[in-house]
């Protein structure tokens, strides 16, 4: 037996494993002992390449709707300004995708297919910079593994087109080809090798619903591009190319969803990473039983993150009616390096670097923008903060005095006492059942109070037409933004508590605990450590006293691990004075005069989130003189 050289200890010899397969060469008659000393292998070996493609194409290509995402994306990259989509049996039978883009050179039509290569990137360092849709070189080789696939290219400066033909990621013929200037790609019989994959689809109508969302979600970020998709002779999406991208939201999500939204585009400075987020974002009363209407995309990509619908969701939940989901349409963009795209094969999945800076910064202007939304409809009335400015607003827009609230919300006074109907009626007694206005006048933007009705309703007239008040919504609005300014607006006091609540956490969360105890004390949380993996909680918000505290520091502790920050107390805050400004608002049947029906409109008119209540419920509607016309024939 070889001896090892002096100095040196020869590895452990590691017996097979009971029942083990002996390796090539082994004697199955030698005793463990009598094992030479270095064991032959046999327990791991290479994959065949055709099992290899099949798991990676199980990642990639999950339904037709995979497949027709992938062509689509490397159609983009092609820089393709017109593209048709043919699909039958809901793209079980065939996809076929043509395009105008830039075609493949017959050289690289060979390595179009093959595994992990591609034109987007050259070295590892790229990757920390993609700004294609494709980058992974594996859409066409796991199209190929589970299908039969035929690509015929004719690069601009080509005489002609070349063909392709796969089956099983196995080469059947290449050859010249007619063809314009472009791409098609086409795939048969999708999982045909694979049958016990084809049996996971759902049926054509649910794939066919599928690929038709996914040609929306590219087709929605690339206005400039047209595209048509067909399922055989029946044409199911046409949209044309050069259009604006107000025009292609329009098509895609709705003429409602337009005129029920509000444009956003916000940016940071350079100095914070130059992000910028553009787009749509729907009304709060204009809100879906179902996520059904919701795009994000990241540099033109559309993916589905956590951290970004965290903060959408936040920025809606004091305006959102329980249940409900927002629709939107948001394009947020940063430098390419601060954003990794390679995280999943699908590439619907994306890291950011800075992470917090982007949860709040979606979130910060994500809730301003909703925050300023006023009844005229034309975006945010300029008015002061609160405390901000020593300069009185004009009278016209000054808010009603609140009654003194420093002994607890439960005891808030109402609004509207005697003095602040004074006040307010002096202010504007020329509101009071006005006549016609004179020429040139301004009208507000809830009008001018003309009525109640059954003593729930405010009647007013405004330049459009007929105004509509719900009276306890609005009031309950105005009195919770009140609320808000003066009790969260300052330092969080604190209670202790008499006996700790204890917490069972994993270490790494301790760990976390403990490195950010100060952030966790801005929030009015003491959170101390008393061992490896526990907590304990000593401190609360004060208005937080008699809630879950087990709860509450879980649901924080949570979202600060998942998103550097965490709105869960200020969000349970909000929630105990939404109830407190609910019973301290004005009651139905509750009569109101004239006077006290336009401070209610004023009012409404200056303050944030006005058009709906805590709960998500609109506080007034619009009637215009044309739908009224329509309703009783004038001018039929």
């Amino acid at each position: 037996m070889e001896q090892a050289p002096e100095g040196e200890q020869r590895p452990a010899e590691i017996a097979p494993r009971k029942g083990g397969a002996a390796g090539p060469g082994a004697n199955p008659a030698r005793s463990p002992s009598e094992a030479p000393g270095r064991l032959s292998g046999g327990r791991i070996r290479l994959l065949s390449e055709f099992v290899a493609n099949q798991i990676a194409a199980g990642e990639v290509v999950e339904r037709p709707a995979s497949i027709v995402k992938e062509l689509l994306e490397n159609s983009l990259d092609a820089r393709a300004r017109s593209i048709r989509i043919d699909i039958e049996q809901a793209g079980i039978h065939s996809i076929r995708v043509r395009d105008d883009g830039a075609g493949i050179l017959p050289g690289d039509l060979r390595l179009a297919v093959a595994r992990h290569a591609t034109s987007k990137i050259a070295s590892a360092e790229d990757l920390a910079g993609v700004a294609t849709l494709g980058f992974r070189g594996e859409a066409l080789a796991s199209a190929a593994s589970v299908a039969r696939l035929t690509i015929t290219s004719r690069h601009a400066q080509a005489d002609s087109a070349w063909r392709l033909d796969v089956e099983g990621s196995r080469e059947r013929a290449f050859r010249p080809a007619a063809h314009p200037p472009g791409t098609t790609v086409e795939v048969r019989d999708l999982f045909y090798n694979t049958p016990a994959r084809r049996k996971f689809l759902k049926t054509e109508r649910t794939e066919l619903l599928h690929i038709q969302e996914a040609v929306r979600s590219v087709a929605l970020v690339h206005p400039h591009t047209g595209f048509e998709l067909a399922a055989g002779s029946r044409s199911l999406t046409g949209l044309p190319g050069g259009s604006t991208m107000q025009e292609r939201v329009r098509a895609l999500l709705g003429d409602d969803f337009v005129g029920e939204s509000i444009a956003i585009d916000e940016a940071s400075a350079p100095a914070s990473g130059g992000m910028r987020l553009w787009g749509w974002v729907g009304l709060p009363t204009h809100s879906d039983a179902r996520a059904r209407r919701q795009h994000f995309y990241v540099n033109g990509r559309p993916i589905r993150d956590r951290l970004a619908g965290h903060a959408v969701r936040q920025a809606y939940r004091d305006v959102l009616f329980h249940g409900r989901h927002p629709a939107f349409a948001l394009f947020f963009e940063l430098a390419p390096g601060l954003v990794d795209v390679n995280v999943h094969p699908t590439k619907d999945e994306v890291r950011f670097r800075r992470s917090r800076d982007v949860h709040d910064f979606i979130f910060g202007k994500l809730a301003r923008v909703l925050r300023d939304v006023r009844p005229d409809g034309a975006g945010p009335v300029s008015t002061p903060a609160p405390e901000a400015s020593s300069q009185s607003p004009p009278s016209s827009q000054r808010p009603l005095p609140l009654a003194n609230t420093a002994s607890a919300p439960g005891n808030l006074a109402k609004l509207f006492d005697a003095a602040d109907v004074r006040e307010v009626a002096d202010q504007h007694a020329a509101y009071a059942l006005p006549e016609e206005p004179a020429d040139g006048a301004s009208v507000p933007p809830l009008g001018y109070a003309v009525a109640q009705l059954h003593g729930v309703y405010v009647l007013a007239q405004n330049a459009a037409g007929l105004v509509i008040v719900d009276m306890h919504a609005a009031h309950e609005r105005i009195t919770y933004e009140r609320m808000k300014a003066q009790f969260l607006g300052g330092a969080i006091e604190r209670q202790r508590l008499l006996v700790p609540v204890a917490l069972d956490v994993p270490s790494a969360e301790a760990d976390f605990v403990e490195a950010r105890a100060e952030e966790f004390e801005a929030l009015g949380l003491i959170v101390e450590r008393t061992g490896p993996a526990s907590l304990a909680v000593r401190e609360v918000p004060a208005l937080l006293g008699k809630a879950d505290i087990r709860a509450l520091a879980q649901d924080l502790i949570a979202d600060m691990v998942d998103f550097g920050a965490s709105e869960a107390i200020a969000e349970r805050r909000e929630r105990l004075l939404a109830g407190a400004a609910c019973h301290a608002s004005v009651r139905a049947n509750r009569r109101l005069t004239i006077d006290e029906m336009n401070a209610l409109l004023r009012t409404m008119e200056t303050t944030e989130n006005a058009g709906q209540c805590n709960h998500g419920r609109p506080t007034f509607v619009v009637q215009s003189m044309a739908s009224l016309d329509r309703l009783f024939l004038r001018g039929q």
